[in-house]
């Protein structure tokens, strides 16, 4: 078993929360600036650990909430955010809150919200979903992810890390990687290198659909068994025979045999609707 790493005030890191923390000022501060948040905005921060960002996150904030998940270490934000009044902190997990409640509570539902968030990689996929699901209205989301991650929210058709979280992302929001962070700028170190990634939502998504639940069914269903064609995936995840799948995927302007890793955003949107509008017609 690997032992707690012992820090502030007693505090130890727990491994099984991923907590890996940045101490260097300068470096903070260059990540709250690259963040985006300026004196209008209101930022719902996500894992706060000891607050080190969310001071300088605060000093640019209008208001700022921070949601931790570790009950031991709201005693310490409580310190270091002392002398912050526009700083509120929240104990409770991010996957088990409704944002949107959580949010028109203590910001309304005119903010200009922003939010920030440094998540333990193994629920990057799940929050980040979650984010994007639950507040379309936030401008942007500034995340520190694991720099594989980070590659995959980047990712283009027939790459390897192309799947539903790029799609996902890359459909509601401009994608880009503001900073690569090396492990060694945490404590402890993790055994990988991070990206902070800042994720800037779209007035309209990139292309519409008819139907957005049928859009997310669709882009989890086609990716579910990537050594089959889509066309086997369809018939799993939609009510539909072999032959009306290959209509519908024909008639996206797309070959029958085609995989899911082929297809563009695009030609997800448009094969997305050609199904609902089949299944709507039934």
């Amino acid at each position: 078993m690997k032992q707690k790493r012992q820090t502030h005030s007693g505090f130890h890191h727990k491994h099984s929360l991923g907590q890996n923390f940045i101490e260097d000022e300068e470096l903070l501060e260059q990540l709250a600036a690259l963040s985006l948040v300026s004196e209008e905005d209101c930022v719902l921060e996500i894992g706060p650990g000891l607050g080190a960002l969310t001071k300088p996150l605060a000093k640019r904030a209008n208001r700022i909430v921070s949601l931790e998940i570790d009950h031991t270490l709201i005693p310490l934000l409580s310190v270091t955010l002392e002398h912050f009044d526009n700083a509120t902190v929240i104990q409770g997990d991010v996957m088990k809150t409704n944002l949107t409640e959580l949010v028109h509570e203590h910001f309304g539902d005119t903010a200009s919200l922003r939010v920030a968030a440094n998540l333990p990689y193994y629920i990057t996929t799940d929050v980040l979903t979650k984010l994007l699901r639950e507040l379309p209205q936030a401008k942007s989301i500034a995340v520190m992810i694991q720099k594989e991650v980070g590659d995959k929210l980047l990712s283009v058709p027939k790459e390897d890390g192309y799947g539903p979280l790029a799609i996902v992302c890359q459909y509601y929001c401009d994608v880009r990687r503001a900073l690569d962070v090396p492990a060694a700028c945490f404590t402890p170190p993790p055994k990988v290198d991070s990206s902070f990634m800042v994720l800037t939502r779209r007035e309209s998504p990139a292309y519409p659909v008819i139907s957005e639940a049928n859009f997310h069914k669709l882009i989890k269903g086609a990716f579910a068994m990537r050594r089959k064609t889509l066309v086997n995936n369809l018939i799993s995840c939609f009510p539909l025979d072999r032959n009306e799948a290959t209509q519908a995927i024909e008639a996206s302007g797309l070959a029958a045999q085609v995989r899911a890793e082929e297809l563009s955003i695009e030609q997800f949107c448009t094969l997305c609707n050609h199904l609902t509008s089949m299944i709507s017609t039934r």
